[in-house]
């Protein structure tokens, strides 16, 4: 039988060749696939932020089998990876949510010698540092849940160990989304989402282990308290955040909650909501409308998430070596460049640059002023001549985050507290 396996890289030439080359020298031969790989589903489940139709597309136009993708909330994603592993071939999941499910078992530990654009992964998620004079921000950095100490790990190791639990993909620094054709005054602080000025107009997404991050540093902002740990909460500190915010909810300040990115653009969009937690593709999907969206720089910083691929632990044989063969594929540039599009940073900076142009890049990457429009990947105009993108260059806004998405060691509390605000 012919296998996808028998297909190996030089890993040194891959990193001489640029964007396209490097998408040429990654991917098989159709005649190395055969007849019998056209034959392949590979069952691919993640949040909408990423589970896109024209990746799948475009897997089937250059691999030949296909890629059935399913969008689900983050709360049912980490369901799903913890207890249905015979439901998925990949798990599109975000770190934090590793602690939640790789003790499990239902993953399986992925071989870094596979992985042809392993050496030019940003260093955040390997060494965790952005740069050498970097600190590591609160939360759950994605290279502390990264690794794993061998092919049938179930623990974390902090150091890189040839094993990782997931093969990063993308990543970014959020914040607040607000509508400044409606506000009409600056916004620079994370507590302008308590602001009675908003009542009934502002939004929090309702996603626990998320949420209480942007609670955390409302709090902050506020003056209310300082956490030595945002990421890791004590019971008391659980109870603090979310009683400011359940008399917030009682006096009227939130129009809604929503768990997915397509709720958020709709509240945003309709003007129901003039200020609120967001998502990067959110943002891209107001504005492509024509609506004035702004993901707005705060003083305090940004809340970061990284996201990654994960195997199944049922997965093996020719469709092993087809999801692995996807992985290689998805570094080597062509969804990075999509995914950069819509603000999204990518894990392989290098190869995606080669899918802009260089005024994309100049916009979404070196906070450069455009020289002409910025569209997004479905062609939507998002700016015009001489903008810069909100929060300036990556390295202002990566280099700004002060915590990422978390799971606490009093998570089961903090959730049951967080069902009780909700419904409060």
């Amino acid at each position: 039988m012919t296998t996808i396996s028998k297909v190996r890289y030089s890993r040194r030439s891959l990193l001489k060749s640029g964007g396209a080359a490097v998408a040429a020298a990654a991917l098989p031969a159709p005649m190395v696939w055969g007849q019998e790989t056209k034959d392949i589903t590979l069952r691919q489940f993640g949040t909408g932020v990423s589970n896109l139709n024209d990746v799948a597309l475009k897997v089937k136009e250059d691999l030949g089998f296909n890629l059935e993708m399913t969008a689900l909330d983050t709360d049912s994603v980490t369901q799903r990876a913890a207890t249905q592993p015979n439901s998925f071939d990949i798990a599109d999941i975000e770190y934090f949510i590793c602690k939640k499910v790789w003790a499990a078992g239902n993953l399986q530990a992925m071989d870094t010698s596979k992985i042809a654009q392993y050496d030019n992964i940003a260093g955040t998620f390997r060494s965790g540092l952005l740069t050498p004079e970097s600190t590591i921000a609160q939360g759950t950095a994605p290279h502390t849940v990264g690794f794993t100490s061998g092919v049938n790990g179930k623990d974390f190791v902090q150091e890189e160990s040839g094993w990782m639990t997931l093969i990063p993909t993308i990543y970014n620094a959020d914040t607040l989304g607000i509508r400044p054709d409606l506000i009409g005054r600056p916004i620079n602080n994370w507590s302008e989402l308590l602001n009675p000025e908003f009542k009934g107009k502002a939004s929090i997404l309702d996603i626990s282990s998320i949420g209480i991050m942007d609670m955390a540093l409302v709090v902050e902002s506020m003056g209310e308290y300082t956490y030595p740990d945002k990421g890791n909460m004590t019971k008391e500190e659980i109870d603090l955040t979310l009683g400011i915010f359940t008399e917030a909810k009682k006096n009227g300040q939130f129009r809604a909650f929503w768990k997915s990115f397509d709720e958020s653009v709709n509240l945003m969009a309709s003007g129901e909501v003039v200020i609120q937690s967001m998502w990067s593709p959110a943002i891209t999907a107001v504005r492509s409308q024509g609506i004035p969206c702004v993901y707005q720089p705060l003083e305090e910083g940004y809340r970061s998430w990284g996201g990654g691929l994960g195997l199944s632990a049922s997965l093996s044989g020719m469709e092993l070596d087809a999801a692995y063969e996807y992985i290689n594929w998805y570094l080597s540039g062509w969804v990075g460049g999509y995914l950069m599009r819509q603000g999204y940073y990518s894990a392989v900076p290098s190869t995606s640059k080669e899918f802009m142009s260089e005024d994309e890049w100049g916009y979404w990457y070196e906070g450069k002023e455009s020289k002409g429009d910025i569209v997004s990947p479905t062609g939507a105009k998002l700016a015009g001549p001489g903008e810069v993108r909100d929060g300036g260059s990556f390295l202002e806004r990566m280099g700004s985050v002060v915590c990422w998405n978390s799971v606490m060691d009093e998570n089961q509390y903090m959730v049951r507290k967080w069902n009780e605000f909700i419904a409060a």
